[in-house]
């Protein structure tokens, strides 16, 4: 039975029941509903709004239901959303006293409180496996500090970098993921319970209890937004969608290092694919596959930022479409972070290529222009003279490495010896020892830092 059917002469059509359910998705916040339940029964008693015996009747039978969902005694089936399911399972089994558990609520706060816990767990989950692939990342790092490799601008080779530097560009997009969703708890963690239907309830409850049994920072301090807020669940899939986006990145370079053109990276067996027809092929699919899923996260963000643009206040059904994208964006991205940290475990690096391609190219130019205007020589002057230089090696079939200390002279007298060292890779790496810089001691610095702000990130328990 409908828990609001009294009001209605005829039952729901069956086509209308089915469009309405959500059980089928909204069953994964039963230990939220019944966790919520039992806190709300407890503070019930304590005000003396129910007797203490319904509630401990409550209680006790609402964690009988967990414990027999949880042990598969129970399936979760047959009922039009997972509040009457539950409702519904524990009258059957304490009668009357279960009826009075639903005093002082609606579903429209229980569902606001329901969805809350599950999102806060999954924040914190969330932010549990970024921090593993943060430290995956410096791990790498630290490993290959002694290396440097070609640095990008229009995916065209620009100025030789440290590898660790690399690596922790990557660990800083995945730490500001993880402290992007540390914030985001502050509003999630937020009690709606009390709130009622939208004006709350004239039942002498006391909100302190709840909210304290349930663990939440703070409570709701308006009845109409706190039924029909649905922010939490917006933040939540952006800061998924920014995980995303940051994977994505890191996708597109394992692609192209990985290939052959490249041959920067050697991606693990055992992440790799082969082709059904062609024998030599070893395709990247799980870069592949996580940048694609992508797309999907930013569509469920934009779901539900197109659904609350245009709901009216207080709660609206149209709020039911707020779970199953935050169902499926937390599956994908999880399922992505978890493989990607494993797969980054078992990457081997080939420093070797890596430093040959650092050095090629005319890497060091802007070196050999910064050489002229620490010299005296005005930048923009520096910039004309080394470009010539370029010019005249592309003509001439050489670098910056075979020209000799003549021929650099007869660009600019201001050239003397020391200009050959300076544009040698290494060197050029080395000497951009500013703060995030490409320095093999820019990129330690980078490391300890990224490893101390680390472990300031919260450690949640499960």
């Amino acid at each position: 039975m409908k828990l609001w059917q009294g009001r209605f002469s005829t039952p729901l059509s069956a086509d209308a029941d089915a469009f309405n359910e959500s059980l089928s998705f909204d069953k994964k916040l039963y230990k939220a509903d019944i966790t919520a339940s039992i806190a709300h029964a407890t503070m019930l008693a304590e005000c003396g709004i129910i007797s203490q015996e319904d509630g401990v009747n409550i209680r006790e039978g609402l964690a009988a239901i967990l414990a027999d969902i949880e042990k598969g005694d129970l399936v979760i089936e047959g009922q039009e959303d997972i509040h009457s399911f539950v409702e519904n399972e524990l009258v059957s089994r304490i009668g009357d006293a279960g009826k009075r558990l639903h005093t002082a609520r609606s579903r429209n706060d229980q569902v606001a409180t329901d969805f809350r816990l599950y999102t806060r767990a999954s924040a914190r989950q969330m932010v549990t496996i970024l921090k593993d692939l943060v430290a995956t990342l410096t791990d790498i790092a630290a490993k290959n500090v002694k290396h440097i490799m070609p640095g990008y601008t229009h995916l065209r080779k620009a100025q030789p970098i440290n590898c660790a530097q690399y690596f922790n560009a990557y660990a800083e997009m995945f730490l500001r993921d993880a402290n992007r969703f540390v914030d985001a708890l502050k509003r999630i963690d937020v009690m709606p319970l009390g709130s009622g239907a939208l004006a709350g309830t004239s039942y002498p409850i006391d909100r302190t209890i709840t909210q304290n049994l349930l663990g939440f920072a703070e409570m709701s301090q308006n009845s109409l937004d706190a039924v029909s807020d649905r922010d939490f669940v917006a933040e939540y899939l952006f800061a998924c969608s920014l995980v995303m986006a940051h994977l994505s990145r890191l996708c597109e370079d394992t692609i192209l290092y990985s290939s052959t053109e490249f041959g920067f990276w050697e991606m693990p067996d055992a992440y790799s694919t082969g082709s059904s027809i062609m024998p030599q092929k070893k395709n990247p699919d799980i870069s592949e596959l996580v940048r694609g899923k992508t797309g999907r996260v930013y569509g469920h963000l934009m779901a539900i930022l197109t659904t609350i643009k245009g709901v009216p206040l207080a709660y609206n059904k149209d709020l039911q479409e707020d779970k199953e994208g935050l169902f499926d964006a937390e599956k994908t991205v999880k399922d992505c972070l978890v493989v990607y940290t494993a797969m980054l475990k078992e990457i081997k690096l080939n420093v070797k290529r890596m430093e040959i391609a650092a050095a090629e190219d005319f890497t060091a130019a802007t070196d050999v222009a910064d050489y002229l205007a620490k010299r005296g020589v005005p930048f923009r002057t520096a910039h004309g003279v080394v470009g010539k230089i370029v010019r005249y090696c592309l003509e001439k079939g050489k670098t910056l490495e075979t020209m000799s200390l003549a021929e650099y002279k007869e660009h600019s007298e201001v050239f003397d010896e020391d200009v050959l060292k300076v544009v040698k890779a290494t060197s050029s790496a080395n000497s951009r020892n500013s703060v995030g810089g490409s320095s093999m001691a820019a990129a330690k610095a980078g490391i300890k830092s990224l490893r101390s702000r680390l472990k300031k990130l919260p450690t949640y328990e499960e």
